[in-house]
């Protein structure tokens, strides 16, 4: 990366560099670029496959031609609320799911593996809080952290509870089907690889790659569950590209697993981390418990 920037500011003559996060931001006369390590040519070919969807929602390569960085067109992205900027991208990532879906031929097996991740997560996440549990019950004065977890553990059994009875319930309607709906995923979604200006972009594709739309929800309710209210975004997602009753019943599922909680470090740590976890069930079972409702009220 270093070599390659000293490269390029011969060539482009920068009055300013500035570094932010990943990238390198280079101000030039000749205009404004970004530059990003390359690992590989999945962007490119992600470009050009979009491209043949007539999906250009994108910032365009400035320079492809070099085998360790990418440059791209940097583009100012225009300050909003995130509430709005969350709904904004919502609506072009149902764009960019309905532009590229189609229906893949699997055999059986592909349902039986998904099944049996999600039954191995779940266990080894079973195993692991009733560890915990009787651990922590023989305690006589537990730690302000403990007392949080022993609280509060019944919520993650009931969680484990509704993963298990739904993945069986899921496998069970999915059974027998040779077809599953892919479409290119994004795959690194939050709302800061959402940029608005004169039209709306997606930046950051090095994980893309074809796969089910719902992992790409996933992975955004993942990272930013706490700053944003889901309701309404999922609800604005499904009104462009609405998702079948097995695809939202697996999307439940994943996003409902509890998370592993680690005790080892400073006290005060481990309560925040604690606190953490049990905020993203509390607000996990919330969402799907009105969502479900909201389903099962259309029908």
């Amino acid at each position: 990366m270093n070599n390659a920037l000293e490269q390029l500011k011969r060539e482009f003559k920068p009055y300013r560099l500035t570094k932010k996060k990943s990238v390198t931001i280079i101000d030039s006369t000749s205009g404004t670029f970004v530059v990003k390590e390359k690992k590989d040519n999945k962007v490119a070919n992600a470009y050009e496959y979009l491209l043949s969807r007539n999906f250009n929602y994108f910032p365009e390569l400035a320079l492809n031609d070099r085998a360790d960085v990418n440059v791209f067109e940097y583009v100012e992205d225009i300050p909003m609320p995130k509430e709005q900027k969350a709904m904004d991208m919502m609506d072009l990532v149902a764009l960019l799911h309905s532009k590229t879906t189609y229906f893949k031929e699997v055999t059986s097996d592909k349902y039986k593996e998904i099944y049996e991740n999600l039954k191995d997560n779940i266990t080894y996440t079973q195993n692991y809080y009733n560890f915990l549990y009787e651990r922590l019950l023989e305690e006589v004065y537990p730690s302000p952290s403990h007392y949080l977890l022993m609280r509060n553990i019944y919520k993650i059994f009931e969680a484990l509870d509704f993963c298990t009875k739904e993945l069986d319930e899921w496998f069970e309607e999915v059974t027998g089907e040779l077809k599953t709906r892919v479409s290119f995923i994004h795959n690194n979604l939050e709302t800061d690889h959402f940029i608005k200006n004169t039209k709306e972009y997606l930046i950051s594709w090095e994980k893309s790659k074809v796969d089910s739309p719902i992992l790409d929800l996933i992975t955004f309710y993942q990272k930013e569950y706490m700053n944003l209210n889901f309701e309404p975004l999922l609800e604005r997602y499904m009104r462009s590209y609405p998702l079948s009753e097995e695809e939202l019943r697996l999307f439940f599922i994943v996003i409902s697993i509890p998370p592993i909680v680690n005790l080892e470090g400073r006290e005060i740590n481990v309560t925040k981390e604690i606190r953490k976890k049990l905020d993203y069930m509390f607000k996990t079972e919330n969402l799907v418990q009105k969502l479900l409702s909201s389903n099962n009220g259309d029908k």
